[in-house]
């Protein structure tokens, strides 16, 4: 990253955001009303730290921006708040909202940076987010008609469906579904015939075999159990292309994910994560008649500013100026 420019125009800088998940860290840094000046992104996941761990990969990613503003306050989200994170920040229970989590940082760094705690849904079952509670909240401050009742899909590793009421989470339903295509295609024979390949199927053949293993899933009234090894058993009948076969995984698990979450006539208002991926869902979706369902990508960085804005540790008495 470039030495900042301290010209006269240059905006003043408010706050350091960190979005620290499993596998990267994404820093912002952020002025006034959480305009994104800077920023910088490193492959120091909690799980594959630098030399000097959570400390190194903190001063490394924010070195040069707080040489310039010394006193320049610090806000991180996600997996290094975890109990393998750098300091484990309890979790607020639901429903909560952007003042419960303000209310309840966690601080690291000698008090130079400070931890959004993640949610849990207490009950039989228990649930828990961390790292998806910034980025509701930064959809819900980018979309206010989304605050007073709504439903979100978090596309992800762990896909999460959110309802919220009254600007706060108020519960939420987990699915593996990413992770349990990572495993299936990667660690069991389901994968193989994409392995062997050793390419990538057309975009074409690409669209068809999602699309079909989304509509296979859909028509699933059992569950998705009886269906994975219709991605290896297509194959050895010829019906499906081998290098199309993790596609039509794919589809099946998201599929259903969907025929679950659809469950009772649950509609959701709005994706949030990943563009590509959102766009993959808001294909399924369509195949499930659920057109029009809006996106909102990169909403940690708006998220980790309202919730220091709760907290008042971004603002004019609190920010230093780079220029």
């Amino acid at each position: 990253m470039s030495e900042p420019d301290r010209g006269v125009d240059t905006p003043p800088a408010r706050l350091i955001a960190l979005d620290w998940g499993t596998s990267a860290l994404r820093a912002y840094l952020l002025g006034d009303d959480g305009a994104v000046l800077d920023t910088r992104s490193e492959a120091w996941g909690i799980m594959q730290l630098p030399s000097g761990g959570f400390p190194a990969a903190f001063e490394g990613v924010t070195d040069e921006w707080r040489r310039f503003a010394p006193g320049l306050p610090a806000i991180a989200s996600g997996m290094v708040g975890s109990a393998q994170g750098w300091v484990e920040a309890p979790y607020c229970n639901a429903p909560a909202g952007s003042a419960e989590l303000a209310g309840a940082l966690a601080s690291a760094a000698d008090g130079r940076l400070f931890i959004v705690p993640g949610v849990v849904q207490d009950g039989g079952a228990p649930n828990v987010m961390r790292g998806e509670e910034t980025q509701i909240v930064g959809a819900l401050a980018a979309r206010p008609d989304l605050a007073e009742r709504s439903l979100l899909v978090l596309p992800g590793t762990h896909s999460k469906w959110v309802g919220v009421a009254d600007g706060r989470i108020r519960d939420f339903t987990t699915y593996m579904t990413g992770e349990l295509f990572a495993v299936l295609s990667s660690a069991s024979i389901l994968g193989r015939f994409a392995r062997d390949a050793g390419r990538d199927p057309t975009p074409e053949s690409a669209r068809d075999a999602f699309r079909r293993g989304v509509l296979a899933s859909r028509s699933a009234q059992g569950g998705i159990a009886p269906l994975l090894f219709s991605a290896r058993s297509l194959v050895l009948t010829g019906r499906l292309a081998p290098v199309a076969s993790l596609e039509y995984l794919s589809g099946l698990l998201i599929g259903d994910e969907i025929r679950c979450g659809l469950t009772g006539g649950a509609r959701p208002d709005t994706l949030i994560g990943d563009p590509a991926l959102c766009e993959r869902y808001q294909t399924a979706f369509g195949l499930f008649g659920v057109d029009a369902i809006s996106v909102i990508t990169d909403a940690a960085p708006v998220g980790l500013w309202t919730i220091a804005q709760h907290a008042s540790l971004a603002g004019p008495t609190s920010a230093a100026a780079i220029a």
